[in-house]
């Protein structure tokens, strides 16, 4: 027993000596970092990580300028820290944004109770960019193209490939615009993976669509939108989600609502210049609620699909919206025919017209088929109100 003894304590000494001589935490957490050259400024976030592991680990950080991850390197961010985009108060400055690109990592590892926040200094919609991630899986675009945000490359041929991991998460007045072309919205996801995670994100108040998939394959679980800026037609907001490119991924549990005057709830496409371009977007999406304010807008569609977007809806709330579902061109419709466009379980709250369809010509379609009924339906988990799972670490209710 004593000389068992010995050699256990002569063998937690030597683990002990080997953690001061490395100068490192013996944690596994800390054995991941890896050196950037990077220099973090607390009172200056800007420029462009090449290198190594930043990790923001605590308090406020000014964002004022664009923070770029490139290939190799990995953005890390602690549980409640807040980044701050700083005001642009001239056309010369740098617009405040957050942009991955291909082959880097974002790591954000907010909690039900300690959220990580990117806001703004100036608490009113468009006043900042977003994030911005751009990865490697296909898109219908090319087999790459650049993004209309960041100017980074996006698109590929891996389905797989792995931005990182982003959870509890809360975006707040985005959606800054260069021009009525060109605008960020909260967190848009160009060409991401199915290896990336993104679940438990709330895109609050942005002037822009709160989540938008262009291509890629990235699965999407508890979106939160919520939007009830008056200040202006030009920051009400455009479309809680929205995708196009060619997105063939699953959405779960996302939870739409606004009280204000912006456009739709979903917003769908596969390719403007060629509709039946390959990937066809066809998300599944299970678990979903959208609110709206009937009325309110002359784009006051709850679920708006054309240009040869395909998808399957499954336990779906959609209250006080004008129409319902609008499936826009000859190839959504065809998608209707063959039973591959559909939207089951769903239930209808003061809403005007469920379902209107129209061919490419402009001539109205019957598709009530696409749509079966259902009373009992919960959507993202509560009908129209705030689901449990959004609360805590969510705003605006």
């Amino acid at each position: 027993m004593k000389n068992k003894f010995l050699t256990n304590f002569k063998q937690a000494a030597l683990g002990a000596a080997v953690c001061l001589i490395t100068m490192a935490s013996c944690d596994s957490d800390n054995n991941t970092e890896r050196p950037s050259s990077f220099t973090l400024n607390r009172e200056d976030l800007r420029g462009t990580i090449t290198d190594g592991e930043v990790v923001l680990s605590s308090g406020t950080y000014k964002l004022t300028g664009k923070l770029e991850v490139s290939n190799g390197a990995t953005l890390t961010i602690e549980p409640g820290v807040i980044i701050e985009a700083t005001d642009v108060t001239t056309a010369q400055q740098e617009i405040r944004y957050i942009a991955v690109g291909q082959g880097a990592k974002i790591n954000v590892k907010g909690t039900a109770t300690n959220p990580v926040v990117m806001t703004a200094t100036k608490k009113s919609a468009g006043a900042w960019g977003g994030l911005v991630i751009c990865g490697k899986a296909p898109i219908n675009k090319g087999q790459t193209a650049t993004a209309e945000v960041s100017e980074l490359t996006y698109g590929g041929t891996d389905a797989n490939d792995n931005s990182g991991s982003v959870r509890y998460l809360r975006l707040e007045y985005t959606g800054y615009s260069f021009n009525e072309e060109k605008e960020f919205n909260g967190l848009s996801m160009f060409g991401v993976g199915k290896g990336t995670t993104i679940e438990y994100v709330q895109a609050y108040e942005g002037s822009d669509d709160g989540f938008e998939w262009f291509g890629g394959t990235v699965d999407s679980r508890y979106l939160v939108v919520v939007n009830k800026s008056t200040q202006g037609s030009s920051f009400v907001a455009d479309d809680m989600f929205d995708w196009t490119e060619g997105w063939n991924g699953t959405g779960e549990f996302w939870f739409g609502w606004k009280t204000n005057d912006g456009n739709r709830g979903i917003e769908a496409d596969n390719n403007s210049v060629n509709h039946k371009a390959t990937p066809i977007s066809n998300p599944t999406l299970r678990n979903l609620t959208l609110v709206g304010n009937r009325g309110g807008s002359t784009e006051d569609q709850a679920v708006k699909m054309r240009v040869g977007t395909n998808g399957n809806l499954d336990n779906v709330v959609i209250a006080n919206w004008a129409t319902g579902f609008d499936i826009q061109h000859d190839e959504g419709i065809a998608f209707i025919n063959d039973g591959s466009l559909k939207a089951t379980n769903v239930r209808f709250v003061n809403v005007g017209t469920k379902v209107k369809g129209s061919s490419t010509a402009g001539a109205a379609v019957d598709i009530a088929k696409m749509v079966t009924e259902n009373a009992n339906a919960v959507g993202a988990g509560n009908g129209v109100d705030q689901p449990d799972w959004a609360k805590g670490w969510t705003v605006g209710f």
